[in-house]
């Protein structure tokens, strides 16, 4: 069953998780540092589903051309090595939003700090509580599904020889969210990533246990279905994000029936962390009588350039 048509049928909603403000797909306009510098270029995306988050960052331009991962040159393969995709447990406590758990391509934290968060209109502003930095998010999907998926396993459909473990899906309206963790977690070190890719340069079965996991975001297509519009594996950039073969186990529990392209058949089993058909989020947030009241008093002025930014 296509999952759309299977979270019509069985809709779901999660108990608890974060506010209904924060759901759903942002992009980031803009980080502005305690330095006073800002960056508007690098591609940030966060989509949140009721108690988890995926956030994929990724730099401006075209993708990496598409070699095999020896066939990376250093600098490549530093670029591939700062991309940054994960999926999360979120935790929302004393006004304030933090993450725990989940799969990442990055080895180390790099956002240790928790988020500060406050949503007005579309615009969503993070501050780090240590002053380093603040963000402005805004709100991409504002209705449509909202499915959140945590993803247990891959495994292989007649040995069950465990192929990937962990991640997660979210879909929002138009726009989803889809994290692949990998095979094996990797032996512990010292070391950054990108410091073990250049370690690994010219090494494919190194690189290939680095870098077997994915962050992408995908986006409704024409027909229908959802194709990757940004990925950390260069190679997913315009391939499906199948959303067919679903079926249900439980309430708690999905499962889905692939066949890879390499032929290779394959089940995946997913916890449900929400199954939403109809999901709304306006882009409005309230305010108070006395400030609507001073808003159309000086719309004049107030609304000579108003427009909405995304």
């Amino acid at each position: 069953m296509n999952l759309l048509a299977l979270a019509a049928r069985y809709p779901l909603r999660a108990q608890g998780g974060v506010p209904d403000w924060m759901l759903g797909h942002f992009r980031r306009r803009t980080i502005s540092f305690a330095d006073g510098r800002s960056d508007e270029q690098t591609q940030v995306h966060w989509l949140q589903s009721r108690t988890f988050t995926i956030d994929l960052r990724l730099p401006a331009g075209p993708a990496l051309p598409l070699l095999d991962l020896d066939a990376y040159d250093a600098e490549q393969l530093r670029t591939l090595a700062n991309h940054e995709g994960w999926v999360a447990d979120s935790v929302w406590q004393d006004g304030l939003l933090s993450w725990r758990g989940g799969v990442s391509l990055q080895l180390h934290n790099r956002w240790a700090e928790p988020a500060q968060l406050q949503r007005i209109g579309n615009c969503m502003i993070e501050f780090a509580p240590s002053g380093a930095y603040v963000e402005d998010w805004r709100l991409q999907a504002s209705g449509g599904p909202l499915i959140g998926l945590r993803l247990i396993d891959e495994r292989d459909a007649e040995s069950g020889e465990v192929l990937q473990r962990g991640g997660g899906l979210i879909v929002c309206g138009k726009q989803a969210g889809w994290v692949h963790g990998r095979p094996q977690v990797l032996a512990d070190s010292t070391l950054e990533l990108r410091e073990r890719a250049a370690q690994a340069c010219g090494d494919a079965t190194a690189l290939a246990a680095l870098f077997d996991v994915e962050t992408s975001l995908a986006l409704a297509d024409k027909q229908g279905g959802y194709r990757v519009a940004l990925s950390t594996l260069p190679a997913r950039v315009g391939q499906p994000l199948l959303l067919d073969a679903f079926e249900r186990e439980d309430d708690a529990r999905l499962s889905q029936r692939l066949q890879l392209p390499s032929g290779r058949a394959v089940v995946r089993t997913f916890s449900v962390d929400t199954l939403e058909p109809d999901w709304h989020a306006g882009v409005t947030t309230p305010w108070t009588p006395e400030a609507h009241a001073w808003f159309a008093a000086e719309e004049e002025t107030l609304g000579r350039y108003l427009t909405g930014l995304s």
